[in-house]
């Protein structure tokens, strides 16, 4: 009875320690773990902020075609990366790939989709062809009532795509039917001139130099060599604002006179710049004979009396359709000169009239001729 009654006790008292090491989790240990949260705070510290993995750099195609060379000789894959310092697993992808496509070059990838349909890329193609001075904002617009949303970047890159390119509008003369006509057979007439004619031609003409010209533009969707289409064009008219008026000519030899005109030309004053300023610079340009004034049409210099003064002075002068400011190379001198007296910024009328004189001086005419 005594032994029974021991070993009940004993079980009692075990009994008891267990429950009591049950109810108080810190008396146990998890060795296991412990040496896990251990391993993974010594690997935190022991990491810095640039022990991130980087980017695996391409191999090069000779290095892939290699792979595949002893791939077909019979070496194995973990051969082939030891010889060439690769991963195996490098080496099975690029041997799948060539066993899957016969070639290791890169293989053309998909992208992201479209944005715009092939609907609504001819919708707005179609659009800016009738009008080219729809602006991006108003086709994004058009796209979204359609039920696509985009940015106005997607619009240049799709319209890009399709050979249009967003463009300055040029400005050009404002032409009638009649103009049209006389240009036209202009251009007929001396279709087959020799250079050596137009060598021989001195051109005149007026122009404004203003402070601040109007720089305001106006793009246009067109495509290459279509800048001169009347829908890519701003009709512009002769002599807008400015603060000092210029008269010049030139030839093939180089800048004849510039003088700056003080008053309103009228035909008088006309007469008399071509005498004291024209003659002497036909003179110092040394002209061939037989050479050719050209002058515009306009009234001053079609009045009866002009006319009259240079058929005295035995001037043969260049038949000019009207409306041709764009056909008269000088033009291509006074945009150069406003380019350069630009640069130099004048802050008053005779700073502006002196930079002009000297600007003129270094333009090189044969260069604008043509």
């Amino acid at each position: 009875m005594a032994e029974r009654g021991e070993r009940k006790r004993k079980s009692l008292r075990e009994k008891k320690k267990h429950r009591s090491d049950t109810s108080n989790p810190k008396k146990h240990t998890y060795t296991g773990a412990h040496s896990y949260k251990r391993h993974l705070s010594t690997t935190s510290n022991s990491q810095t902020p640039n022990s991130t993995m980087a980017k695996t750099k391409e191999l090069s195609k000779d290095t892939r075609n290699k792979i595949v060379d002893l791939h077909q000789a019979g070496k194995t894959e973990s051969a082939i990366g030891k010889q060439l310092g690769v991963k195996k697993s490098t080496v099975g992808a690029i041997i799948r790939k060539w066993k899957t496509y016969k070639t290791t070059d890169n293989l053309p990838r998909s992208g992201a989709p479209r944005k715009i349909s092939p609907r609504g890329v001819k919708m707005i193609t179609r659009t800016v062809s009738k009008n080219p001075r729809t602006t991006r904002g108003d086709l994004v617009n058009d796209l979204q009532r359609a039920g696509t949303k985009v940015t106005k970047a997607t619009i240049s890159n799709t319209l890009r795509c399709q050979g249009l390119k967003s463009c300055s509008a040029r400005r050009v003369p404002l032409l009638k039917p009649v103009h049209v006509r006389a240009r036209l057979k202009f251009a007929r007439e001396h279709l087959d001139d020799p250079e050596e004619d137009w060598e021989n031609v001195i051109w005149s003409d007026e122009t404004k130099i203003e402070f601040f010209g109007k720089n305001s533009t106006c793009r246009v969707w067109r495509r290459k060599n279509a800048e001169l289409h009347p829908k890519n064009t701003i009709p512009t008219v002769k002599h807008g604002g400015g603060n000092i008026m210029l008269w010049g000519c030139f030839s093939a030899k180089g800048p004849g006179r510039l003088i700056r005109v003080k008053e309103r030309m009228n035909g008088a004053m006309y007469r008399e710049i071509l005498s004291k300023n024209f003659l002497p610079s036909a003179r110092a340009l040394k002209m061939k004979r037989g050479w050719v004034f050209q002058h515009d049409n306009d009234p001053k210099h079609t009045a009866r009396a002009t006319k009259e003064w240079l058929r005295k002075k035995h001037f043969k002068v260049l038949e000019w359709p009207s409306q041709s400011p764009d056909l008269n190379p000088i033009e291509n001198l006074w945009r150069e000169l406003k380019i350069r007296v630009a640069q130099r910024q004048p802050q008053n009328i005779t700073a502006l009239e002196e930079i002009c004189m000297e600007e003129w001086a270094k333009l090189p005419a044969t260069r604008y001729l043509l």
